[in-house]
This record gives C-alpha cells, structure tokens and sequence, in this order.
C-alpha cells in the first residue's frame, strides 16, 4: 500500500521572507514543520469537507481551521494555524514555557503555564500550548489574510503532562501523547496546502522551514526468537517470526530487528514479541502451564495479625467503617489539637478535591468521631465501629513537611462506640484484643495531657512500659463539636507495635486437675490510686500460687470518706499439683494486703 505524495505548485515568493523558526528545546520538540499561505479567502469548507467532518464527529468551522482537522484525521498528524500577523517579527521560538506566564487558548480560558510545559512563542509571548491547543491571540479570524500552518513533533509524556495540568485533552494532545513519527510533519503540512490550492483558500508561498532534530536512523533492537517463543509459549521458527514482522514493514537484518519509523511504540523484546503473537494469532497460542515452581500465596505476618484484631474487634460487636485518607486541616482543630503541636504538620495534596480533601492525615480519630456523628445525626441508638486506617507523618523540614520526601506510612487500629458500653467494658474490649493476639506484659497507665480525651478517664496502652496506643471517654468538648453527648469512648492502636509484641508461641495448657480456692478482698484507697497499678501490686506479691485477679467492685459514695474509693479483688490460687491448704491461701492473701497498705496506704475493710 503506498500512499500518494502531496503536491503542491506554489505561487513564488520565499517563505524565508515572512519568518523564521527556532527551536530551543529539541528533546520536546524534534521536528518542527511550518509553511505559510497569503491572500486567504475565510469561507465555509466545501460540503463534502463538512461531511467527513461531522462524521468523524469533528464540528466544521471555517476552511482553513476545516484544513487542519481535515489533514489529522487523514494524516494522524495535529496541524495549527496561526494568523501571520498576530506574531511578532513573525519569529516563532519553541521553548519551555517561564514560570508566571500565561496564555488565553481557543476556548476562551485562561491558563498559567510553568516551565514543565512546551509553549510555541513568537518574540514577545507564548501564541499556543505545544501539542495542545492554540491561544486566542493568534486564532484566525474572518481578517486573516496570511496563515503560518505548523506540523510538528512533540515529546508524547511532556503534552500529556501538560494537558492532564492545565485540564484539557484535546484530539492534538490525544494523538501527541502515545508518540507520533516525526516523519510524518513534512506530508501533512504539504497536504494541507495541496488542500488550500485545490478550494481555492489562498496561495501557497514557495519554500518550507523545516527544523528537523530527529534521528534519521532506524531503531534496532536484539531478535531473539527463542525467548520470543518462550514468553508467548509458541514454537515457532526464526524464519516463521520473520515472515510475520515482515508484514509489518519489520525487517530482520544482522540478527536485529530494524523497527519502522511510524512504530514509536516499540521499545524492548516484549514489543516485538507481541507483534509475532497478534499476526501469528491469540486463539492459536496453545494454553500451557507456568515456567517454574508454583508458589501457594499466603498472609504474611502482618497481613495475619490484621485480619486477626479485626475479627476481635467483630466478635466484641464493633462494625468496619472506612474514611478518607484526605481530611481538612480543621479536622485537627475539632479534636482539640494546639495550634502549634507538631502532629498537625502534614503532606499537602497537590491537585485536592477541597479543602476537606487537602492534607494526609496524621490520625484516624477525627475521621472516626465523624463517622460516629453521622450515626448519631440519622438517630442510631449505639454505634460500635473499628478502622484499620492509615496515617501519613511526613519528614519535617523548616517546620513544614518536605514535599521531596513521601511521608511514613502507619496503619492504626482506631476503635470508637456509642450508647452501648461503659468505660470498663470497652477497656475489656482492648484487653481481649491482646489477649486475642498473644501479646504478654500489657499494662495501662492513666493519661491527662492528651486534649482530645477526658483527662479523668483516659489511659495509655503500655507494653513491656512503652507506649503503643490510647484509649477513653472523649473529651466532652471535642465530642460536643461533633454533636455527640454522653459518653463516647474510642481508641487508637499503632498496629506495627502491637505486630512486634504479639509472642509466636503459643502454649498448651492442660485443664488442672485440682481445684481453685478463691479469696476475695476489698480495700479503702485515696480516689487517685489507679486501680491497675493494685492490681499490679497484688499479682507481683501473692507469688506463683495466683492464678488470677479480677477487679469486680469500685465503689464511692455513702459509707465512702471523700476523696476515697472501695477496690475490690477477687483472687484465685492453685497448684498444678496438690489441693491448697488455708494456711497457704492465707500466706498469700496477707503478702498481698501487705503489699496494698505499703504501697498505696490502702486500709482493708471488714
């Protein structure tokens, strides 16, 4: 198939006269093709040109405008015209756009380039976006009287980059950005003159300014039939593979493959051996097992303690919720965070949805108790719900977040409810989920600086003494913001911690054979004691006969002195080998009532 040369007679003249062309950046622009055309008659295309036109779903405009569509449909070339006396000095200068400038496109917007796009300017200013769209200082008008017509080349990635920025794909920037000959500039121009002389539209000044920066050169790459024929799962011949390029316009010389110019896309082994597939045909590749070892896929490590403290958070009747990870810089003022306190530094979003959708957030809570306002504001009684979410602290440069650094990424297990438990039950719920997890040494210490919690009734989750989570009852303040009242507990786990505490062995423990003696106890202590730490004490005194204790009463009130609270345990002992007797019962007991009185002053009650 051979496709007819463009001819075109020319009426004299220089073209060198009317203008000149530089090109400052040649690797986003390899080739650029320009003519010009004087005495134009603007007019309606011809019918016919309408037709095709409208079917190619192309809206008709004038004829020269009609000529340029017309030549890319024909050709896959974009065209542009430019009125000649829109451009100064009738110098055109492709080069990378400066930072602050800015161009009105054909549509009527305007737009701000930086140097990341390609601008085609004239001496003074940029008259169109490279690849993209022209700009209404240079559009042809009914006055236009002298046309530049330009055939270009440019970098596919840079016009995609640049349309994706300034929000508008064209059928240019279409076609430019999945990689065009640059061969292809010097026929379409020639075509679209041979087009002006045959409506009768103008006279075609004689001579063409070509600036042409690409490789004249063929790509070559490696033919390597074998490892064609061992990606595809074919047998196929270096002669059969051949033949099949072959009808491509690929050719096979000195063992390389000497790619056509028009194949911009073919760039590695994997290409060409997709073209063999194609022309040898898909429904004749024969279906044949992987090359290797199959591999059975599992969870890892992490995946499994997930998908585990998410089905204690199920069984203790919490709900999944999912939020953004975009959230507003106000969401940290809702939870009460200070002005200045460092967790409210974040990575900012580029191109963000709103302003509720600028920033990655540093924690999950806001998002959260917005999740429980919502149930709460469509009237749902309790709410239980848990996130496996994921914050975004970013490195901190100059008291901002480094935008040439991606932020660390850390998934927390965020828990929040409603309506449904108290304090202590939904402290169960956390102890469960360590429990649930393998993970020893938990404790709890009381935490009053954390301004989103009540600083009466809120704790840190502690391991082996570090820190690695907090739970309690909102701050009613912060929950009055949501529209929440009552109590409304939540907590936030940082799931890499609890993963490098859980213990992988688990052991088995035979049912006892002898029975438990269970003693209890009951103690007057300051308010201000926490009930943990006496816990704590007990457990550490009684010796290795405690089995357990369980806090079962806090009391205050009538009987109770002010400022004072009644803590009752329930301690059970055993030995794995023999029945208890009382005297070793009541060693025990007395070792811990001893250790309550000595360290916190505690008084037994009677």
């Amino acid at each position: 198939l051979s496709v007819k040369t463009p001819e075109v007679k020319g009426v004299g003249d220089d073209i060198n006269k009317y203008m000149s062309v530089e090109v400052k950046d040649t690797d986003l622009c390899p080739r650029y093709t320009a003519r010009v055309v004087k005495n134009i008659k603007i007019e309606p295309s011809p019918a016919w040109m309408r037709e095709r036109l409208h079917a190619c779903g192309v809206r008709p405009i004038n004829n020269i405008v009609d000529i340029t569509n017309y030549v890319m449909l024909e050709y896959g070339q974009p065209m542009h015209a430019f009125d000649y006396k829109c451009l100064s000095d009738g110098r055109i200068v492709v080069r990378r756009a400066r930072n602050g400038e800015s161009i009105q496109t054909l549509d009527g917007v305007d737009h701000d380039l930086s140097d990341k796009m390609l601008a085609i300017c004239d001496n003074d200013k940029p008259v169109a976006v490279a690849g993209v769209m022209g700009g209404a200082n240079s559009e042809i008008m009914d006055d236009t009287k002298t046309v530049v017509f330009e055939s270009a080349n440019f970098h596919g990635a840079t016009v995609r980059i640049t349309a994706k920025a300034l929000g508008m794909r064209t059928e240019a920037s279409g076609r430019f950005e999945k990689g065009l000959d640059p061969r292809m500039t010097l026929d379409a121009v020639n075509r679209a003159c041979e087009l002006v002389e045959m409506l009768g539209a103008g006279e075609v000044i004689d001579g063409i300014i070509d600036v042409d920066n690409s490789d004249p050169n063929h790509k070559r790459l490696p033919f390597e039939p074998d490892k064609m024929n061992a990606l595809l799962g074919l047998d196929l011949s270096a002669e059969e593979q051949q033949k099949l390029l072959e009808k491509l316009d690929f050719q096979i010389e000195n063992n390389e493959v000497v790619v056509p110019f028009f194949r911009t896309d073919i760039n590695r082994m994997c290409d060409v051996a997709e073209e063999v597939a194609r022309m040898y045909g898909y429904d004749k590749i024969p279906t044949t097992l992987y090359a290797g070892e199959m591999v059975q896929g599992e969870f890892t490590p992490s995946q499994q303690a997930e998908r585990a403290a998410a089905l204690v958070c199920r069984e203790a009747g919490f709900d999944e919720s999912m939020s953004h990870s975009f959230i507003s810089p106000k969401f940290y003022d809702m939870i009460g965070w200070d002005e200045n306190d460092p967790r409210r530094i974040s990575t900012t979003i580029l191109n963000p949805l709103g302003e509720d959708f600028s920033v990655m957030r540093t924690t999950v809570l806001p998002s959260m108790l917005d999740n429980l306002a919502h149930n709460h504001a469509h009237r749902n009684p309790t709410a239980s719900l848990y996130e496996l979410g994921t914050i975004y602290t970013p490195t901190v440069k100059d008291g901002k977040a480094d935008p040439d650094v991606l932020p660390h990424e850390e998934k927390i297990l965020t828990l929040g409810s409603y309506g449904r438990l108290s304090f202590f039950q939904f402290k169960g719920t956390i102890e469960a989920l360590l429990r649930e997890l393998n993970i020893k040494g938990a404790s709890f210490a009381p935490e009053k600086a954390n301004p989103s919690y009540h600083p009466g009734r809120c704790a840190k989750v502690l391991i082996d003494g570090k820190e690695i989570g907090v739970f309690g009852t909102i701050h009613p303040t912060v929950a009055a913001r949501y529209g929440l009242s009552g109590e409304i507990l939540a907590a936030e786990l940082r799931m890499d911690a609890l993963l490098a505490a859980i213990d992988p062995e688990k052991l088995y423990h035979p049912l006892p054979k002898f029975p438990a003696s269970t003693r209890d106890i009951a103690v007057l202590v300051d308010d201000a004691v926490p009930a943990a730490s006496m816990q704590a004490a007990v457990e550490k005194a009684a010796g290795k006969l405690l089995e357990s204790v369980k806090l079962f009463d806090v009391y205050k009130g009538k009987g109770i002195p002010d400022g004072k609270k009644s803590v009752a345990y329930s301690l059970s002992m055993r030995a794995p080998d023999r029945t208890l007797t009382d005297e070793e019962c009541d060693k025990a007991m007395r070792a811990a009532i001893s250790a309550l009185e000595t360290e916190f002053g505690a008084q037994l009650r009677g």
